[in-house]
Order: structure tokens, then sequence, then C-alpha cells
């Protein structure tokens, strides 16, 4: 008869065997230790010790042979050693079951995952060398300026691990998993110079407004009223305009943003309303008009205005591509401009337009946004851009895109012109919903290359599916090969993209042992056995609080999420909650929640760190 034990042990378990000897050897250490302690004090104590052999073993031995006599205190310090032992003992069972309640049940992979020296590309050391060597200086070790993107800390250790400002980051999180408070919250409050945000939800707005308006002027670009921002400033799209490739990019935001996901493009009338937007954004552009002349011009489609507009400025091929469509048979030039006003119909909703128009018929006293002065910063001050839209029927998101693109172009414009070729001070870009929101087509294809300017990003997206609805297949694992980190925040129960996830993370190695009994015998036989570190279900129902982090020339790893609760920003920005958020008091008591849920881990156990929202 024979049988195998198919249970998976935990990563870094013992067995029955080892337990039991570890058992025994501690059992035997102490109680011989203790009759040892018992019996030396107690012949000090009746002055007899001059009779006891200097061996610790002879003395036991002696005990139990009856060479060696039981002293009379010894019974008393024996019963005090012993309540001494069990009282350690109950509070070390205390203590390491509070621990439990604070760790999570995917923990225990920590063990085969990276840490140490593994993860060296993540570490502080690394990110403080790198900055350094961004300003031409040296890493100062007391030094409390911000060093890098913070991630989080690992589980095994409790290593802070931090993106350096030349790396590219990508992040997954399913909703209500933390990514605000853990990531795009912690990562704004440690930028060193312009800040670059895109959401569709004003928490991340009402968090960090007042804890950046020190560093230099806030900027909340608000169209659809998401926090009921007063449009006291105003940008012009058009001023990004400069030559038919830009106009065709602006074209091209308005086509991406007004597509709803998953639905295919026409081949023809698709391709043939963007190149007529981008012909009719550029006329617009070349005469210094409203960006809403554009849809003017859209709603009829006979007007020879740009035609003549683009013949002025010998925009000849231009020209001629416009006037072919109003030339077109009646069906077909329908077609086109019905797909180019479908393109532009955020321009129609005027509480959209106050913020992308002059007010007063040209004259406008208000701020205008320059994408170029905001990435230059002044006397050292560096501004923050908050970009805010819904998705749905009249989303802002194309001018959100266009306006995202501009300043990210601008910062990359600065960059060519400075020492390196790179900005002086890295930018950071969080693009939170980009999917959503900030369907910028370009993306894949120009992240890697952001990196050496100092533009650094970190896209958001809910899931992987999100990231193909806009980039394609293609496009997303060119995205996801390009950011130097990749956070997976749990939440997502997509199984071709966990499965994937689940082979890059890895496997380990375990010894299994199996049993076989027969004729008054017993057999054990030991084979390695190769495992799934975290399987799809586990990584499925990751808990919140964890977090997987993949990085460029480290092990995958998995860490403890730092809220921005826990950080030396907190009581910043809880006033900054309390002066903004409508519902300050709910939100503040939640934040006050889970902070008491930190205390309660971190004094529980220094090294089991933190749950995140």
């Amino acid at each position: 008869m024979s049988g195998t034990s198919n249970r998976r042990a935990d990563p870094g378990s013992l067995t029955g065997e080892t337990v039991g000897l570890l058992v025994f050897v501690l059992v035997s250490v102490v109680g011989g230790g203790g009759l040892y302690v018992a019996i030396r004090l107690g012949h000090q104590l009746d002055g007899t010790a001059d009779q006891l052999p200097s061996d610790p073993f002879a003395v036991v031995i002696g005990l139990f042979a009856g060479t060696v006599a039981w002293p009379a205190s010894g019974t008393w310090i024996i019963a005090a050693t012993g309540a001494l032992l069990v009282g350690l003992t109950v509070l070390f069972l205390l203590a390491w079951s509070k621990g439990r309640q604070q760790s999570s049940r995917v923990d225990r992979a920590a063990a085969v995952m990276g840490s140490g020296r593994d993860i060296e590309p993540l570490s502080r050391r690394n990110a403080a060398a790198a900055a350094a060597r961004w300003s031409g200086g040296k890493p100062d070790p007391k030094s409390t300026a911000p060093v890098g993107v913070p991630i989080g800390r690992t589980v095994r250790g409790g290593q802070p691990l931090f993106g350096s400002w030349e790396d590219m980051h990508l992040d997954i999180w399913g909703p209500r998993t933390g990514k605000t408070t853990s990531r795009a919250v912690p990562a704004i409050l440690e930028a060193p110079g312009a800040v670059l945000v895109t959401s569709n939800k004003r928490d991340v707005v009402d968090a960090t407004r007042d804890v950046r308006s020190p560093l230099g002027p806030v900027w909340v670009f608000d169209p659809q009223g998401i926090t009921g921002e007063n449009p006291d400033w105003w940008w012009n799209p058009l001023s990004y305009v400069t030559d038919e490739v830009r106009a065709a990019k602006l074209a091209e935001h308005f086509a991406s943003g007004s597509r709803e996901s998953g639905s295919r493009a026409d081949a023809y009338f698709d391709n043939a309303g963007q190149d007529l937007l981008a012909g009719l954004l550029l006329a617009a552009a070349l005469d210094e008009r409203p960006i809403t002349d554009v849809y003017v011009w859209l709603t009829r489609p006979t007007d020879e205005e740009p035609i003549e507009i683009l013949a002025q400025h010998d925009y000849r091929l231009i020209e001629r591509q416009v006037a072919g469509v109003i030339g077109a048979p009646e069906k077909q030039r329908g077609g086109v401009y019905g797909t180019a006003q479908q393109m532009a119909a955020c321009l129609t909703n005027s509480q959209v337009a106050h913020w992308v128009t002059p007010s007063n018929g040209g004259w406008d006293n208000r701020r205008q946004f320059n994408p170029a002065d905001f990435v230059r910063g002044h006397d050292g001050y560096r501004g923050t851009l908050y970009s805010l839209s819904k998705e749905g029927r009249g989303t802002a998101g194309p001018l959100l895109t266009a306006l995202t693109v501009a300043v990210v172009e601008a910062a990359e414009e600065l960059a060519a012109q400075s020492a390196h070729g790179r900005l002086a001070v890295p930018m950071l870009g969080v693009l939170d919903e980009a999917a959503n929101v900030c369907r910028w087509r370009e993306l894949p294809n120009l992240y890697s290359h952001y990196g050496s300017r100092g533009i650094v990003l970190m896209t958001i997206l809910q899931s992987w599916s999100q990231g193909v609805d806009v980039w394609g297949e293609s496009g997303m694992n060119k995205l996801f090969s390009a950011a130097n980190v990749f956070v997976y925040g749990g939440g997502v129960r997509e199984e071709r993209f966990l499965e994937s996830l689940s082979r890059i993370v890895g496997d380990y190695d375990r010894v299994s042992t199996s049993t076989s009994s027969g004729r008054g015998q017993r057999n054990v036989s030991r084979q390695l056995v190769r495992h799934r570190i975290l399987e799809v279900d586990e990584l499925a129902a990751l808990p919140k609080g964890r977090a997987i982090v993949l990085a460029s020339g480290a092990r995958p790893t998995l860490i403890r999420t730092q809220p921005w609760m826990t950080g030396p920003h907190a009581a910043a920005v809880q006033a900054s909650i309390a002066a903004h958020d409508p519902q300050a008091s709910r939100t503040l008591g939640e934040a006050q929640s889970e902070l008491d849920h930190v205390a309660t881990a971190e004094a529980t156990s220094p090294t089991q760190g933190v749950d995140a929202l």
C-alpha cells in the first residue's frame, strides 16, 4: 500500500519530521537548561555549590543518577522559572496571533519572490544615485529630498521601493483597490518638478492641490464640472496646431476620444472624417479662429471658406483634400462630414467651449494657459495641472488628451534644448483612468523615449482589456514592455492576463515527500516538484494592501502598499481635503480609520507594514 500527499505546502514551510525534531531539541534544551539553572542557583543559595561538578551535563545526569542532591530551594526556583517561561510563551503566542491577523493570505509567497539584492534596481540607494546623476552631484544619505517615485514596501523585510526619475510606470488596479491613495497621491506629493494629472474623479485634486500650491501655480482643467471649478483661465487648443502634422495629431485625439470602447472604425469614413477635421483645424489655426468655428464649418458641407484660408497660406495639398470632400457626391460628402461632426461633438457643449475659447468676442482678461511656460516654470517654481473629464456621451476627453499631449511635447522640446537632452528637473505625469479620459494613441510608441528626457509617466488602468480597447493587443504589449516598473494592485478577473502575470512571477521548487509501506517496512522518498508562486485565482483575489511589482533587472516582488496616510505629508493632505472636498468629514473619517488600522499593524509587528484602501 502506498500514498502521496498532493497538498501544496506554503513556500518555506517545514515538514512534520522537521517540526518534531525542532520541538524535541527545544524541549531538551529548555528542560535541561532549566534543571541546571535550578540546581546551580539552589546550591549557591544553600551554600553547597562547591559540591557540584563543573560540567553542566554531569550536573543534570548526576541528579537522575543520585550523585547530585536536589537543593532545598530548587523547587521554588524551577517553579518561578516555569511560570516565567509560560508567561513569555503566552505573550509570544498572542503577538504571533495578532501578527497573523495583520498578514495576508498571499504573504507566504514573499519568501520565494524578490528581496534584498534581487530588487536592487528599485532600492532607495539606486534611486538616490540616479537622482544624483541627474543633478550632477553625489548621493547624500542624510538628504530628505525626494529620490524617486514611491512604490511601496516589500512584504519580506519591509524594504522601501522607488522608481527612479528615469523609470516609466504602468499600473493595473481594479476598482476600489487603492490606486489613488497608494500610487497617484504619493507620487504627486514627492514630485520635485511640474506635475500633470488626468482623472475622472476629484479625489486626487482635493487631496494634493493645497500641498502642491506652494511649489507653483495650480491649474484645474474641469470642462465637465467634476469639481465645480470656476473657469478663470482658458487654453486654446489651436495654439498647438503649428503645421499640418500637429493638426493631424489633434484630429486623431478627437477621433480616439469620441469612439466608443470596442467599436470598429469604418475603413473609409473614419479616416476621411479625421483627415477632413485635420484640414479644418489647420485652417482655423491659420486664421486665428476659435476652435468652435471648426464645428460651424462641419455643419456647412459646401462652405468653401476653409479652402480659401488654406490656399492663402500655401497649404495646397491640404486645400485640395478638403476641396475633394466638398466636391464629392452628396451622399459621400454627407457621410464624411457627419463622421467628422461626431468626432468634434464635444465642441457643441457651451460649458466645455468656455474653457477653450476666449470670451467677449475675442478679448478675454482671464489667464491663458501656455504649455511651454508651464513646463519651464519660473524662478524655481513648478506648477501642477489637473485635467478632469468623464467618459461617455458629451465627454471632454478629446480636449483633455490634446492638452496632455501639448504639455508633454512642450516638455520634450524643453528637454531637447537642455543639458544632456533632458529636463533639469524631472516632470511627472500621472495618467489616471488613461483608457477612459486620455486616449493617447501614440503613447506606447513614445513611452521608452520619454524616460530618457526626464518625463516620468505613470499610466494607470483598471484592466488589461481597457488598454487593448485603446491601443490594441500589440500596442498594449508594447506599453507593458516599455514600462520599467509595472504594478498590479489586484481586483482584476481577466484569466488570460492573470495567467500571463502568473507565469512572469514564476515558479518555485519544493521537496515533495511520498511514503510507501508493505511487509512491515515503511519507505520514504523525496522529489523536487515545481509550483507556481502565485496561481491565477490568488492573483484575482489579491488582498487590498498588497501588490505585485515587476521591474527591469529585478525579480518580481510582493509589496505592502503605502497610502498617503502613512507618509510625511499626511497632515497637509488632510487639510487640503478638508478645504476642498464637499464630503470632507466622510473622506477624512475613512482615512482616519485606515490610519488606525495601519498603526495597529505596525505596533503588532513593525515588519508587517500596512493594508491600503
